[in-house]
């Protein structure tokens, strides 16, 4: 498989016979530059969207119907997108499974808040989750945001996945402490990836704390667009 971090949360995922791009956030991210926006959604088969959040959702809409491709998430919040913006969905719910071609996206628990701005003000939309990606014989566990939570522990015992993308850079999610305690805790990490850190100065700006804390696994800080093979 092949990873490219395009920034924040934002991930493409090359996986099996699907190309699955992870909460992409275009427009306005900081650390994405412009001229890689097309490079980093070229070819792409589906978007997963793990809540509404500005910084997850803001261009999702528009990739969807500009790539003509589904968007993947939670029943209520891919209900609300496909009737007020028309979009093409595939909405399911946490302990769910869907299939997009010869990959399983099993749907888990995350703790953290769904909202976006409309115009009636600030209103929830659906519920935050994070999700367990299969195939190729392996196990890519997304977090979305969330904090540490006991729940972990089921998602090992039922997935085992051996590569974590943990939301970690503080604040918003857990930090980089917290994401170790998660790490040592509940999971078998062969690899991970940090994310949701650097791009605003209230963020960690460094996932070293991470790499001391859990030296039984590979910690990748990604470079923006420069893909990763595992």
């Amino acid at each position: 498989m092949k990873i490219t971090f395009l920034g924040h949360a934002s991930f493409r995922i090359e996986i099996a016979d699907q190309t699955l791009l992870i909460d992409p956030w275009l427009t306005g991210n900081p650390v994405l530059p412009e001229d890689q926006h097309q490079a980093a959604v070229t070819g792409a088969t589906h978007i997963l969207l793990t809540h509404a959040h500005f910084d997850h959702m803001a261009d999702v809409v528009r990739l969807s119907k500009e790539l003509n491709i589904p968007l993947v998430g939670q029943y209520d919040l891919m209900g609300w997108l496909e009737e007020s913006e028309g979009v093409s969905i595939v909405g399911f719910n946490k302990g769910g499974t869907v299939t997009l071609g010869d990959v399983a996206v099993t749907m888990v628990n995350a703790v953290h808040s769904s909202t976006t701005r409309t115009e009636n003000g600030l209103q929830a939309m659906g519920s935050e989750c994070g999700f367990m990606i299969e195939a190729e014989g392996r196990t890519i566990y997304v977090s979305g945001d969330t904090d540490v939570m006991a729940d972990m522990a089921l998602f090992n015992d039922l997935h085992e996945p051996e590569i974590g993308i943990l939301a970690c850079g503080g604040h918003f999610t857990m930090d980089m402490r917290r994401a170790a305690y998660a790490a040592n805790k509940f999971f078998n990490f062969t690899t991970i990836i940090p994310c949701h850190y650097r791009t605003f100065p209230i963020l960690e700006q460094s996932a070293q704390v991470l790499i001391d804390e859990v030296p039984s696994a590979r910690v990748i800080e990604p470079d923006v667009m420069v893909p990763f093979t595992l």
